[in-house]
């Protein structure tokens, strides 16, 4: 595991905690993140096994095919999900947001990479420690379960969307998903974070970097959305919703 840095005394340092308070009592997250299955009385267990990190921008911090050491519930920032085929391209399976739990394995070992897209903050487990506190708890592993029907969805969904749908229902639909992501972690906007690069959207898309931009250029110039640095404003939510829907 490379690229990651620990935060030093994270029980100690600013976050607005009273004395006593673990870190997870005040994990902006906490409800949408696998730790939501434990009771505030159990949370001084997980506080004992956690490892506060983070990861800058453009960093890799889980490498396809290396030995799965930690699992992570990423608490800040966007992280970019890929798996490296055969050929050496490189395939975007996903984005994963604040809440969103990484690095289950099957065989003990990664079968995606993962980049932070900006500055990540993650609560980082060694595998075995949390094995031990999953094995222990069983309303905590049906809280993986849920994770993991999770990911299968969006799998599935991802599938749909690069199906036989025109680039505009792609991009239409991503950017939906994108809102409806975001607003389960900050409250309903207008404003959809895009922190992503385009070549990034297009891979996830199975598009082209430059029809991406011209996709967005025409719901920009069709009054449908507008485009700000690293988002964009949905201006007619009714007309987006109808493209993607397509």
């Amino acid at each position: 595991m490379t690229e990651l840095i620990e935060i030093a005394h994270p029980r100690v340092h600013a976050c607005g905690r009273q004395p006593g308070e673990s870190y997870c009592d005040t994990c902006k997250v906490r409800s949408l993140a696998v730790c939501a299955a434990l009771g505030s009385e159990e949370l001084p267990e997980l506080d004992r096994i956690v490892h506060h990190t983070r990861a800058e921008a453009k960093t890799t911090f889980i490498h396809q095919g290396e030995t799965a050491e930690s699992v992570f519930s990423v608490t800040e920032g966007v992280v970019r999900l890929y798996k490296l085929l055969s050929d050496g391209r490189r395939q975007i399976i996903g984005f994963a947001m604040p809440g969103d739990f990484l690095g289950l394995a099957l065989h003990n070992r990664y079968g995606f990479s993962a980049d932070a897209v900006d500055h990540v903050a993650l609560c980082r487990f060694e595998r075995r420690d949390f094995d031990n506190l999953v094995t222990a708890k069983p309303h905590f592993l049906r809280r993986l379960h849920e994770f993991a029907t999770h990911e299968l969805v969006i799998a599935q969904e991802q599938m749909t969307l690069i199906g036989r749908r025109s680039a505009e229902e792609r991009v239409a639909a991503f950017l939906i998903a994108m809102r409806e992501r975001w607003a389960r972690i900050k409250g309903p906007s207008v404003t959809i974070q895009l922190p992503m690069q385009r070549i990034d959207m297009a891979d996830y898309l199975g598009l082209t970097i430059e029809t991406v931009s011209r996709t967005l250029t025409k719901l920009a110039r069709d009054g449908i959305i507008l485009i700000v640095p690293e988002a964009v404003r949905v201006l007619d939510e009714r007309r987006l919703a109808a493209i993607a829907r397509a």
